[in-house]
Order: structure tokens, then sequence, then C-alpha cells
């Protein structure tokens, strides 16, 4: 039975919709602690409704970022993860931190990676006069936004759109592929070749339409 720890920062939706894919699939796993950085994070509440333990561990209340990094890392360590899960996580890991966790540390972005890393991905894609956005479940690297992909979902933007309605159509489809992707680790259908590209063991396609 695989251990998967959640961090999240504010309502958690992806943290949902992992909680309640594994729980109604019955993956070979379980979300053992959902940890964030915030006290008021609205996900926590959702979390504890589910019988889940949850920790905060506030960056404000830290000296500094790699202090932050190193109270977070010990809070994870104590459930014992095999899995990671970053679900609307709005803090930067350090080198450090993602080194600890190689391998076993996964994103979802708001874009279709390598476009758009970083903040603000809805209007850059909309001021590009981008036809296509979407989202991308990747492993994390030390280079932000940039980490090996599993799999990304592309969706239209559609004339008319502003950033409210397109976040919102992108957000649909992270709950979908982001329970997958983890449904793949924990099943153990991922591998990472040597080109750097993770991929399932059974040649399914990482791109969903």
């Amino acid at each position: 039975m695989k251990r998967i720890v959640i961090l999240i920062s504010g309502r958690g939706s992806n943290m949902e919709a992992i909680v309640q894919r594994c729980a109604e699939q019955r993956w070979p796993a379980a979300v053992v602690a959902v940890i964030a950085n915030r006290a008021d994070a609205g996900g926590l509440a959702f979390a504890r409704g589910r019988g889940i333990a949850t920790a905060v561990v506030d960056h404000k209340a830290q000296p500094s970022r790699e202090a932050f990094d190193a109270a977070l890392a010990e809070a994870i360590d104590g459930y014992g993860p095999d899995l990671v899960v970053l679900a609307g996580f709005m803090r930067v890991l350090g080198a450090a931190f993602v080194a600890r966790y190689q391998g076993r540390l996964l994103n979802i972005h708001p874009s279709l990676l390598p476009a758009f890393p970083g903040l603000h991905t809805h209007r850059r894609a909309l001021a590009a006069g981008c036809k296509l956005s979407g989202a991308t479940v990747h492993l994390v690297t030390a280079d932000l936004d940039h980490g090996p992909i599993v799999m990304q979902s592309a969706v239209p933007v559609l004339a008319g759109d502003d950033e409210q309605a397109l976040a919102a159509r992108v957000l649909a489809t992270e709950h979908v592929i982001y329970p997958l992707a983890v449904r793949w680790f924990v099943e153990g259908k991922l591998r990472l070749d040597d080109a750097g590209i993770v991929r399932q063991a059974d040649g399914a396609s990482q791109v969903l339409m």
C-alpha cells in the first residue's frame, strides 16, 4: 500500500479529486496526510472530514526559505510517504528539498509546458493568441516547471474567453489527469527513460485530448 502526502495552499480542489478517486477506484494507496503552508487553507477541512491527518507548516513563521523547506520536510517524513503531491502548493521549493524527494514529487501546472512556466499562465496564453491551453503533470526538479512530463491534457481557448473562463476549463481537465497520473505512479506504471521522459510502462499515451 503506497502512502501519499499532499501539499496545498488553498482550497485544494485537485487534492479533493485525488482523495475521491483513490477511494472510488480502490487504488493500492492511501492519502495519509494533507499539509498546508497556510492555517486558513480551505482544503484542510475537507481532509479532516475524510479522516485524513493534517498539518500546517507556516512559511511566515520560518526565518528563511531553507528553514521552511527543512520544517516542511520534517513534517512530510513523519508520514513516511512513497509519493509527495503538490496540489496548488504556492511555494517555490529549494534544490535540496527537491533532491530529497527525487522521483517521487509530482506537480500539476496550468499550461502545456514548456509553454508558460511560472505565474499568470492564462493571461499569458490569451495575450499570445493561443488556440489551445491545458495542463501538465510533471515530476518536480530544481528547474521550476521544467521537470519530466508525465501527461498533458489540452483544452480549447474560445472566443471571448477571459482569464477566469479559461482557468475554469483548465482546472476541470486538471481534475481528470492529476488523479490518473497519481494512480499510474502508485500502480508502478511510470518509468523514467534515458531521455528523462516519464512514460507508462504499458505504452499508453502521455497526451489526453
